[in-house]
């Protein structure tokens, strides 16, 4: 979210991960992230019109959605997210949370790399980057992608990642 005026947007592991939360509550699949001045531009394919009834089984369509979401509604996803972490319940539900993994890795990425602006897509469960940086030296882009691997292995590392919180130091002893 854009924190201070005119500065670049902070804390991009937060966002992306609560707009991969969402898109997995959506079951959507294939995703394009662009970033605009004010929140995101996000497309991705998804099923509508499915139903069963007694007669029949109608698998739906496939359409694409394109949704426009800005820091306002990312700041209410953010605070969905987290009030959903830690329940066992949807924890343990298999092939929940894909996107919600994956944009925190991505968006761990991007924080280190302090771009501008960030667009990215999926393609057969990698991603590819392409972060916008700027500088009195001038602009360029940058390229990166992760595998489906890439990210498994970096979503394995989240917790040793994390801060240590106020009731537990580095090596786990109370501090006051």
């Amino acid at each position: 979210m854009r924190i201070y005026d005119g500065s670049p947007r902070q804390d991009f592991e937060e966002v992306l991960r609560s707009i991969g939360a969402y898109l997995d509550g959506r079951g959507m699949k294939d995703v394009l992230v662009v970033e605009a001045p004010d929140g995101f531009i996000v497309q991705a394919l998804a099923h509508v019109g499915g139903s069963t009834s007694a007669w029949s089984e109608s698998m739906g369509q496939i359409e694409k959605e394109t949704m426009t979401f800005a820091d306002e509604d990312i700041a209410k996803f953010m605070d969905e997210a987290l009030a959903r972490r830690g329940h066992p319940a949807e924890d343990a539900i298999p092939g929940t949370g894909q996107y919600e993994h994956a944009f925190r890795v991505i968006g761990r990425y991007i924080d280190t790399q302090h771009p501008r602006d960030i667009f990215f897509f999926e393609q057969d469960g990698a991603f590819v980057l392409r972060l916008h940086h700027a500088s009195q030296a001038g602009s360029r882009h940058t390229l990166a992608e992760f595998t489906a691997d890439d990210i498994a292995s970096l979503d394995t590392q989240g917790p040793t990642l994390r801060k240590p919180t106020k009731e537990a130091g580095p090596q786990g002893a109370a501090q006051a």
